[in-house]
């Protein structure tokens, strides 16, 4: 099989021709139109009523992330009244999180979303939508390195530098040993995904009341447990965590998660956004904020659009509804007055994470369900670190030393380091498939752009990690942390230790977990999590006029393609609510 070519920009025709291939690699063609559909926007808003028919009823979106900005751009057709409130004063986007380093914004740091993968079709429809570029993300880079327990090789694409100089560090079986760390990630979780039925593996993407038996028993499983169960050794299951720390820091995790990721071709011909992720959510802000968007609507007079009232830097302090109308009380605080205002809606969409409406007080409570779900679902740690340098030391040496993106991954705190893409360049030519990890690209190859030079300042993302190392890290204190990742980059690229010192020049580090109005990375589900509350947690409270939407509730937890999908469909439900009561 010929690998595709990854153009800037794709269209939807090579959007779906780069899936067809990931599929067709996998033995699994047969699931193409069921991802397709079940990763696509739901019906327009306008087909549930007319454009501007909602005149005058108020709503609120609490949350500023792209799951409140999808949800205020799409209630904006029908004319509602809709009032944006976001507890951060500077900026917008919630988890999309890009850091300036200089005032062009040519240099930059992404703390939270980074890439996106082609068969997010709702992602990408917000993209064409506002014109947004894009180009190729590198996800694997076979001169980047795998350093554990001291031994640094290059990512070859076979796995055999892992087999010849690592493999001996673990406790694995002769029969393990003959086989590439792929093919043991493989066995450990693709051949679980493709012993489950076509058409019961697309409730893999589906919300629903019940699931089916199959779906049920990978959610009973954690991660660690449904490795053993595919026969792995225990030094295989090591060495894995070790070669993949995204293995090890979600082991207690449900496995139903990994089988979302696998079957949604999650990280498969993955893009990302030209002078940062930013531009992104500030693009519904800018037309949000347009009296006339005529190119964001299309097809609607300027006329019938409902106003948007942003109000950045007031938190949400509660809900109540005790009024007899049923009209919902929003209690919220503007950063810097002590006092709480009230301010009355008809409906609200919550897209806060439930990490943080656990601190919110409701009067009366929601139902006992949802507040379990509120109380329990899992947030995952991650900490990330962007660093400036004055030269790009990894972009240097022959076509198989430099690194032009993907990462380097390690046993040691980091976890991971990501190199900048904007350098790379795909090579066009032909190359032979070969089978890789269900977390990385095909086996594309990247070179430096011959119109670019390494000897110009280039962000490095220096850490990027999950669970305990995440914790850890990320709580201790600066500089001391800021030294222990510089050592670390040095450890893993085999550089003396104190050689990046005098390259350093800035440096920007967020830890989700301590982040205000968050308190944890993104929604990774634990054992029964799914089973139990997916259905729970994105229905309607307070007679149908509280709706929720997020990353969190979604089948595409942890991607924007989760937040987006989710507004959309929150809009669509306040629709039908309003042309049922109004």
């Amino acid at each position: 099989m010929i690998i595709p070519f990854q153009p800037n920009n794709p269209t939807t025709k090579e959007r779906y021709a780069m899936m067809s291939f990931a599929l067709e690699a996998e033995d699994r063609i047969v699931d193409f139109p069921n991802i397709v559909e079940l990763l696509n926007p739901p019906p327009d808003i306008t087909n549930i009523a007319p454009p501007g028919s909602c005149k005058g009823i108020k709503i609120a979106v609490l949350g500023g992330g792209l799951a409140g900005l999808s949800t205020a751009f799409e209630l904006r057709k029908l004319g509602f009244n809709t009032t944006l409130f976001e507890a951060q004063e500077e900026r917008i986007g919630g988890r999309v999180y890009t850091h300036y380093f200089d005032k062009k914004k040519g240099l930059y740091g992404e703390l939270g979303a980074m890439r996106f993968p082609v068969s997010h079709n709702v992602t990408w429809h917000y993209l064409n939508l506002f014109k947004l570029p894009t180009r190729p993300f590198v996800q694997t880079n076979e001169n980047a390195f795998i350093y554990v327990r001291g031994v640094r090789v290059r990512n070859d694409p076979e796995g055999r530098n892992v087999q010849k100089y690592i493999y001996p560090l673990f406790d694995m079986t002769p029969e393990e040993r003959r086989l590439s760390w792929q093919e043991l990630e493989s066995i450990a979780f693709e051949r679980s995904l493709m012993a489950i039925p076509p058409e019961i593996r697309k409730e893999i993407l589906q919300i629903k009341e019940t699931y089916s038996r199959q779906i049920n028993l990978a959610d009973y499983y954690n991660i660690h447990q449904m490795m053993q169960e595919s026969g792995l050794s225990d030094g295989s299951i090591s060495m894995l965590s070790n070669v993949s720390p995204s293995i090890g820091a979600f082991f207690y995790r449900s496995f139903f998660e990994i089988l979302a990721e696998i079957y949604g071709i999650n990280f498969s011909f993955m893009y990302e956004i030209p002078g940062g992720m930013a531009k992104f959510p500030n693009a519904f802000l800018h037309s949000l904020l347009q009296p006339s968007p005529k190119d964001d609507y299309p097809h609607i007079s300027p006329k019938d659009l409902g106003p948007v009232d942003l109000k950045m830097g007031h938190q949400i302090m509660g809900l109540s509804q005790c009024r007899g109308d049923n009209t919902v009380t929003v209690h919220y605080r503007r950063q810097g007055q002590p006092h709480i205002q009230h301010q009355d809606f008809d409906f609200v969409v919550c897209t806060l994470p439930f990490s943080s409406v656990r601190r919110l007080r409701l009067d009366p409570l929601f139902s006992s369900r949802k507040m379990q779900a509120i109380r329990i679902l899992t947030y995952i740690s991650a900490q990330k670190a962007s660093f400036l340098f004055s030269e790009r030391f990894w972009e240097r040496g022959g076509p198989m030393e430099r690194i032009l993106g993907g990462s380097s991954v390690t046993d040691l705190p980091i976890n991971s380091i990501w190199y900048p893409s904007d350098h790379a360049v795909m090579l066009r030519k032909k190359r032979d498939y070969y089978k890789k990890s269900y977390h990385d690209s095909y086996g594309c190859s990247w070179d430096l752009n011959s119109s670019v030079s390494p000897n110009v300042p280039g962000v490095l993302q220096a850490s990027y990690n999950w669970g305990q190392d995440a914790v850890r890290l990320g709580n201790i204190p600066k500089p001391l942390n800021i030294y222990d990742i510089t050592r670390q980059v040095e450890a893993v690229n085999g550089l003396y230790p104190g050689s990046l010192d005098p390259l350093l020049l800035d440096h920007r580090t967020v830890h989700w977990n301590t982040e205000p109005w968050f308190w944890g990375a993104f929604a990774f589900y634990s054992p029964s999590e799914h089973r139990l509350f997916s259905k729970v947690a994105i229905t309607p409270e307070y007679n149908n006029r509280v709706f929720f939407a997020g990353e969190h509730v979604s089948v595409s937890r942890a991607w924007m393609q989760g937040s987006l999908q989710t507004g959309m469909m929150a809009a669509n439900d306040v629709a039908r609510a309003c042309r049922e009561i109004f």
